[in-house]
């Protein structure tokens, strides 16, 4: 029975717990209902108190206007004939009537054809039609409203005069509805209400309203009648703050309430908190461990004193080591290279002083296998919650097929460079033959003429020697131009070494000279004889000039003979030698400058598109710049700008 019975009461413990938490949210909302239910009908029945009362007032004022109104008639109807015929008596009797505070402003006494006997100066004419319809049915007859001037509204009153049963007249009186309001309603209701005379479409006709304070809600209306004609009279209460204390209270309440419910809650989200947090922590912990087991790049961490304190399966699997035989181990490291040691153990030492690359640097590991492979590491400082720095953490990637790829690359340039001379020499093999041609045939003629001395049997010994020094300086001339083109062509591995580029610019001018002058060109030379020498590659520099100098050739060749002026100058800037070759062709359009240093990109039915490639990658590797700008004369000027030593 004990076995069975114990998850019923666990279950039994976790619904009463659950009940327990329950609770203190079902007594805070019956409390929070209570209170609001409490000021919702204490405002209520003030709203119905002060609309009661409202109401009340206005009937008031509603019963006072028409006692004033009938009143007035009474007294208007009290005017005969024999007062409107005598002016004194009749001034007096519309003084006194003007006088009584009643909203009264003029009076005046017309007979029975409307024709104004007497009566107060100023106004507008009377309403005739009102009038006899007054005498007509025999009782006082109002005439709507009307502007006296500047939106200052009357109304007026007609009140049939009668005289031995036949109609006398007509007395009219004037009422200002401004007025009216101002002096017939007294000071303590202006003071909780804004009274104003309306139409059926909410025009204000008078008003009397304090304008400083701020109207409520909850305005009441009744008909204005006498006079009628669709007037109104409304009253809009003044917003009156509700008392401070009982706010106090009420908020009091709600806050201790609030209070007590927020410290229940709080240690229940504090709990949550923490379950969810620690549930987060081992979906965060697996999530993260799930990616630095997939990512191919090696992490590796160490304290500040170099002992590793953890590795993925990516760097374990680059070095050959398990996790196990590398967490814990302090220098010297297994995977070392044993001739690297010492310096790699002054790396590691810098680093672990913070003294380390900014960027990232390359060393080399040993695998398990004793291979010896290349790294690239990354560093960067392990940051703990506190802020304060615990170790490092590398990201270490092996470049060993960057490497390979990368000198395949290399071949690959150096054998298309090496192609893209052999092109430009095919291109100047027959300026080339003109040229030994030259000494060929001075060879020829010089050893010609020595036979025919030694056959004639009269020999002169002198002449002979003169003509064989003559015969050997053109064989010497015609070997050193073999001997430019094969050091040109030749491929062979890139040098660094101090470069004289006077000599070289006129080497190069003399390999393209011959082509030019049988074109038509002229080459005009601008060179600092006391240019500094550069660091670089002296054959790559030679093909850069000499493909910059033939592109200015060929720019030329569809211009006037006079403009075929090829200008070469350099001087030096500082540390840099600048070099402009200006042609003074037809210039380049933008489109075509745009993709001019593109790949297999090329204006010639016959090129390559890899020239000005090739010479802005050479220049690059030089640390220089190459560039094209428009020349002001016509055609373009390349630029080259070498550092005359290595940066």
């Amino acid at each position: 029975m004990t076995g069975p019975s114990t998850p019923r009461r666990k279950e039994a413990d976790a619904h009463a717990a659950g009940w327990l938490w329950l609770l203190p949210r079902l007594s805070f909302v019956l409390f929070i209902a209570a209170v609001a239910a409490l000021l919702w009908l204490s405002e209520r029945a003030d709203k119905e108190e002060q609309r009661a009362t409202l109401i009340s007032d206005m009937l008031w004022l509603e019963q006072n206007l028409r006692f004033v109104l009938e009143h007035n008639e009474e007294l208007l109807g009290q005017i005969g004939p024999r007062q409107a015929r005598d002016p004194a008596s009749f001034e007096a009797h519309a003084h006194t009537l003007t006088g009584n505070q009643t909203g009264l402003v003029r009076v005046l006494w017309l007979d029975s054809s409307g024709t104004v006997l007497a009566g107060t100066s100023g106004g507008t004419e009377p309403d005739r039609e009102a009038a006899r319809l007054a005498l007509t049915i025999g009782k006082p007859v109002y005439g709507g409203p009307y502007d006296a001037g500047r939106e200052h509204w009357q109304f007026d009153v007609h009140v049939p005069v009668f005289s031995g049963g036949n109609a006398a007249g007509i007395v009219i009186g004037s009422y200002s509805l401004r007025r009216m309001l101002e002096e017939s309603v007294p000071w303590w209701l202006a003071e909780r209400y804004r009274i104003v005379v309306v139409d059926a479409g909410g025009k204000v006709f008078a008003a009397r309203t304090k304008v400083e304070a701020p109207t409520g809600e909850g305005g009441y209306q009744l008909a204005f009648d006498p006079p009628g004609r669709g007037l109104a009279l409304e009253a809009v209460p003044y917003r009156v703050p509700q008392p401070l204390a009982g706010r106090l209270l009420s908020a009091a309440l709600v806050v201790l309430a609030v209070a007590v419910l927020w410290s229940m809650w709080a240690l229940r989200r504090h709990t949550q908190r923490r379950l969810a947090a620690e549930q987060a922590l081992r979906e965060e912990h697996a999530f993260r461990k799930a990616m630095e087991d997939s990512v191919q790049t090696g992490l590796r961490a160490r304290d500040l004193e170099g002992r590793i304190t953890y590795v993925n399966p990516a760097f374990c699997a680059m070095v050959g080591w398990s996790a196990e035989e590398l967490i814990g181990r302090k220098p010297p490291m297994p995977y070392w290279v044993d001739e690297q040691i010492e310096a790699t153990r002054a790396l590691h030492d810098r680093i672990l002083a913070g003294e380390g690359p900014e960027r990232g640097f390359e060393v080399s590991f040993k695998r398990r296998n004793g291979e010896v492979f290349p790294v690239l590491i990354h560093e960067a400082p392990l940051i703990d919650a506190g802020g304060r720095q615990t170790g490092w953490m590398s990201s270490v990637i092996d470049i060993s097929d960057q490497r390979r790829a990368a000198e395949l690359a290399r071949q690959q340039e150096e054998r298309l460079q090496a192609t893209q001379r052999l092109i430009a020499m095919g291109e100047m093999a027959s300026s080339l033959a003109h040229e030994l041609n030259q000494p060929l045939a001075a060879i020829a003629g010089y050893n010609a003429g020595c036979l025919n001395m030694l056959s004639s049997g009269n020999a002169n010994l002198a002449d002979v020697e003169d003509a064989l020094g003559k015969s050997t300086e053109q064989a010497q001339r015609a070997g050193r131009i073999i001997r430019r083109i094969y050091e040109f062509v030749r491929r062979a591995e890139p040098k660094s070494e101090p470069c004289d580029l006077v000599t070289l610019i006129d080497e190069v001018i003399g390999l393209v000279e011959p082509d030019a002058r049988r074109q038509g060109m002229r080459i005009q030379r601008e060179i600092d004889a006391l240019l500094p020498p550069v660091q670089g590659d002296r054959v790559l520099l030679g093909q850069v000039v000499l493909n910059l100098i033939r592109n200015g050739i060929d720019a030329m060749r569809d211009v006037a003979p006079e403009r075929r002026n090829l200008s070469i100058a350099a001087e030096g800037e500082a540390d840099q030698v600048h070099l402009r070759i200006a042609d003074h062709g037809h210039g380049i359009p933008p489109d075509v400058a745009a993709r001019l240093f593109e790949p297999f990109f090329t204006t010639k039915a016959e090129g390559m598109g890899m020239g000005l490639n090739i010479c802005r990658s050479v220049v690059e590797g030089h640390k220089g710049r190459l560039w094209i700008d428009p020349n002001p004369e016509g055609g373009s000027i390349v630029h080259v700008l070498l550092p005359t030593r290595r940066r």
